[in-house]
């Protein structure tokens, strides 16, 4: 959706437009997705976040010096599809608040601009003035890094091989790349030995000879400097990843959204697009995508249903009319209450009770499109088109509308959402309750920050090793870093040079790198336990409209009788797969 009405309409009312931070039962969800911001990882190891339908990339760029590391490649690829100008519409992100997300990648970027205007300084100081020791600085970490690169391919290559030829082939291609490695090594060591007798030793005099002397010793002075500032910047990145996940939440501070006078466009611009994000997370239009189930809400892992004709309780007398929406209206007030119990014992916290339109899309859609028109506000559907749909839409093509019940649960890891359709053909009413489960997201993002090591052997005690500590920033990370940093004002070019992130689509953050729940015994059985109750909830507050209205409920008390007995399979199922 463009600059549709909606998005000015939302945007321009009264009232607060920001989500709370700490608002209940979300916070762990969105804490570890928006850590990826500040973490230092290698980019390539989001691709281990990858599910089963969705999956994120990072393209290589032509200069390998130039890749981003995870947070920035992260930080970079959520803003662009987030808050972009031209950006196609989000799938819901529930069980977290994209919002929060998006902030925290905004104050990443803006902690590291800060470093990065340091680091150009120093550059053009001790790099750039002094350009021939600096370009033979740059090509001996290039070489350095192309090396270990390989060195780490091959080791991978060699883990994942199978046992026999494959095995052996990649244990050969291993030692081939080391001993290339070992070779790269030595030359550069010649170079290094070659480059101090010239510098005792050149074969000119005069101020080129001092400036030449001075353009090799003075880019190792600047990398110091750069090797200070990045250690401080990496140290705060890493506290606030670590506080994220700690459940402090450290706040993001992003003073460039927040207009300072008429004129700053900029900040005006990126203050509208965080209030059209967050109207777009509350819309209630979500998009069916075959067996990837409903986007957002997880795969349907269960489906039960009860089919019986309309019949008379007095063969005399014809029912009384009613409309689907009678039927759901009586349902949507019947699970508002569910949390109410007679027992004073544990059980449902209070719901999110929802009226959803559902989209039909391809299973391999790269998009989808929100309504727009007089029937739409700040991307809701409103109330009367709701009725219609549901009314109307039962049969053919076109948009559905389904009930639906939303526990999130596990400080937003887990989000429970049980739909409920009502359908009328002929003389046939039909009720229709589905089961969706969205899992914790993968555990990349919950691993917290961990010194980095390396084992070594005692210098007395030879035979026996010890952990050392290596410090954050290493020269080569330095290099790297020093080498983006006058190039942050125009993120494209690095893109283009260094590579980038891109993102599974339709997006949403949650789904995006949501692991399924079954592996863990008890978000299984919280998933498994709703639908009993549920199930009779809803046929309870169903036979008591259809009694109003004199039909027969015999049948359908006996068909629900049998659903009780069939909900009780302890079995999650893949619903959405039809086996045809």
């Amino acid at each position: 959706m463009g600059a549709a009405v909606a998005d000015d309409a939302f945007d321009f009312r009264p009232g607060a437009q920001v989500p709370l931070q700490g608002s209940a039962g979300q916070t762990a969800a969105t804490f570890a997705i928006a850590s990826a911001a500040y973490r230092d990882d290698p980019a390539a190891k989001i691709e281990e976040a990858n599910n089963e339908w969705h999956a994120s990339e990072v393209k290589k760029g032509v200069w390998s010096l130039f890749a981003p590391n995870l947070g920035e490649a992260f930080s970079r690829a959520v803003q662009v599809r987030m808050l972009g100008g031209g950006r196609k519409p989000l799938i819901q992100s529930f069980g977290t608040e994209p919002q929060v997300v998006v902030e925290h990648c905004l104050a990443a970027t803006r902690i590291r601009r800060q470093r990065d205007a340091l680091l150009t300084l120093v550059t053009v100081l001790f790099g750039v003035v002094f350009l021939p020791g600096f370009l033979l600085w740059l090509l001996t970490f290039q070489l350095r890094r192309t090396s270990n690169n390989k060195v780490a391919r091959a080791e991978k290559a060699t883990a994942e091989a199978a046992a026999g030829e494959a095995k052996t082939a990649a244990r050969a291609k291993e030692r081939k790349v080391r001993g290339t490695a070992a070779l790269t090594t030595a030359l550069l060591a010649v170079v290094g030995v070659a480059v101090v007798i010239v510098l005792i030793r050149l074969p000119f005099a005069g101020g080129w000879a001092w400036y030449l002397r001075a353009s090799f010793v003075l880019p190792l002075v600047g990398g110091f400097w750069a090797r200070q500032i990045c250690e401080r910047t990496a140290r705060d990145l890493r506290e606030r990843w670590d506080a994220l996940l700690s459940g402090g939440g450290i706040g993001a501070k992003i003073p460039e959204a927040v207009p300072g006078s008429p004129g700053e466009t900029s900040a005006e611009q990126l203050r509208q697009s965080l209030a059209r994000l967050s109207a777009e997370q509350q819309s209630n239009t979500v998009f069916y995508a075959g067996p990837k189930g409903i986007l957002g809400m997880g795969t349907r892992w269960g489906s039960w249903q009860l089919a019986e004709d309309l019949v008379s309780v007095d063969p005399d007398k014809e029912i009384h009319p009613f409309r689907s929406w009678d039927v759901v209206r009586a349902i949507h007030d019947q699970l508002k209450l569910l949390e109410r119990k007679q027992l004073h014992t544990g059980g449902f916290p209070r719901p999110s009770v929802e009226h959803w339109i559902v989209s039909p899309i391809g299973e391999n859609a790269k998009g989808v499109a929100r309504p727009t028109g007089e029937d739409v506000d700040a991307y809701r559907i409103k109330s009367h088109e709701i009725q219609r749909i549901c009314n109307d839409q039962q049969f053919g093509s076109g948009d559905r509308h389904y009930l639906g019940v939303q526990f999130t649960l596990w400080d937003g890891q887990l989000v429970i959402t049980m739909l409920v359709t009502v359908t009328v053909l002929h003389d046939t009413l039909r009720i229709e309750v589905t089961g969706h489960a969205l899992g914790p997201v993968n555990s990349l993002f919950t691993s917290k920050p961990a010194p980095k090591t390396k084992e070594v052997s005692k210098s007395v005690r030879f035979w026996e090793t010890t952990t050392k500590t290596l410090p954050l920033i290493d020269a080569d990370e330095v290099v790297r870093i020093a080498v983006r940093a006058p190039l942050t004002w125009y993120p494209p070019l690095l893109d283009y040079l260094g590579g980038r992130l891109t993102l599974p689509e339709p997006f949403g953050l949650r789904h995006a790198w949501a692991d399924q729940p079954w592996r863990h015994r008890f978000m299984a059985d919280d998933a498994l336990r709703t639908a009993t109750p549920v199930l009779r909830v809803v046929h309870a507050a169903a036979f008591r409209v259809l009694k109003e209205h004199g039909v027969d409920t015999e049948k359908f008390g006996n068909r629900s009788g049998v659903l009780s007995g069939l909900v009780q399979d302890p079995t999650p199922r893949k619903a959405d797969v039809y086996d045809a």
